[in-house]
């Protein structure tokens, strides 16, 4: 089954070609970073008018790359939440015209899950039960996985999603935007240990919070005698990937299972990958994370995910809703 996948969730405008839920024929993704970067942030209505003029160009070459037309493809599969919700309509919009031209089937994806489904584009031993840990600029969301559709939410932030805590933090220090990338390259050859900034582990829950730390560190670059960037930089990653990693593997633990995955832009960053390889093994864990090109909003994650809906028989009429905003799973 070959599956065209479409992302327009946020600021990237991406297409895919992935066959049978693995195999990556092409996987296009054009940037908006530059453009949202003089405000700080994505800028929604500018977001949705690059998706309208770069989504035609972006479809013809991930068909060109894939080496496929129109009449090669068996699915669709679309993001339709959560996201900016004038973004999404461009996607779903293109998607339904696609589905009534082609007669071909629709797929209305949600974009956390897809964001799960990068592993399976990488990884052939990844199976259930594991504890997925979904961290980006909007979620930071830890899962018990129990089967294809089949979710538990162990616990979520209470306040700020680690991505937006390091895009807060790094205008704090004067990085740029994004604050991930920023970050993780200001902290290169920095002490880790140099400033103490605050854990919030929440005992009891499998929850999260970064606005103490996001304070602190308000507040620290407002003293004297402050060490180099680089080492401030260091030690609020390290405070962030401490919490992260020990919370996960805490509910892996708990929970039993052998499978750790992590998902989400966050899961790019080298620092959060190397301490969590390093604790998993020590718990007798395994960990799977997706290639950093698959970490960010990308299409080929959405097609995979498209491909596992229709397996399961999750499939959808050209009626689906297009949603800012909706859990992936409830809590149990």
């Amino acid at each position: 089954m070959i599956v065209f996948g479409i992302e327009t969730s946020c600021d990237e405008t991406s297409a895919a070609v992935v066959v049978d839920g693995r195999t990556l024929l092409s996987n296009v993704v054009a940037s908006q970073m530059e453009e949202h970067a003089r405000y700080g942030g994505v800028v929604p209505e500018l977001a949705s008018r690059r998706h309208v003029e770069q989504l035609i160009p972006v479809f013809r070459q991930a068909l060109a790359e894939a080496n496929c037309t129109w009449t090669d493809i068996d699915a669709i599969a679309v993001t339709n939440r959560p996201g900016l919700l004038g973004a999404l309509l461009v996607g779903t919009s293109a998607a339904k015209a696609l589905g009534m031209a082609l007669k071909k089937p629709v797929v209305p994806v949600h974009h956390i899950e897809a964001h799960l489904y990068a592993n399976w584009l990488t990884h052939e031993t990844v199976d259930y039960p594991s504890v997925a840990l979904v961290v980006s600029g909007g979620h930071t969301d830890l899962f018990h996985l129990r089967g294809h559709g089949d979710y538990v939410l162990l616990g979520r932030t209470r306040d700020d999603a680690a991505g937006e805590a390091f895009d807060k933090c790094a205008r704090l220090m004067g990085l740029g935007y994004p604050g991930g990338p920023a970050v993780q390259k200001a902290a290169e050859g920095g002490n880790p240990k140099a400033m103490t900034f605050p854990r919030a582990l929440l005992p009891g829950t499998h929850e999260f919070s970064f606005s103490g730390l996001k304070t602190s560190v308000r507040y620290a670059l407002q003293g004297e005698n402050l060490p180099p960037i680089a080492d401030i930089a260091a030690s609020f990653q390290e405070a962030v990937v401490d919490v992260l990693s020990k919370k996960t593997i805490a509910a892996a633990n708990e929970l039993g299972v052998e499978r750790v995955l992590l998902a989400g832009g966050v899961s790019a960053n080298t620092r959060l990958r190397q301490i969590m390889q390093e604790r998993c093994d020590k718990a007798g864990l395994a960990l799977f994370y997706p290639p950093v090109a698959l970490c960010t909003d990308n299409a080929a994650m959405i097609a995979c995910a498209g491909y596992w809906y229709l397996q399961n028989g999750r499939a959808a009429t050209l009626d689906f809703e297009t949603r800012a905003s909706e859990p992936l799973a409830g809590v149990q």
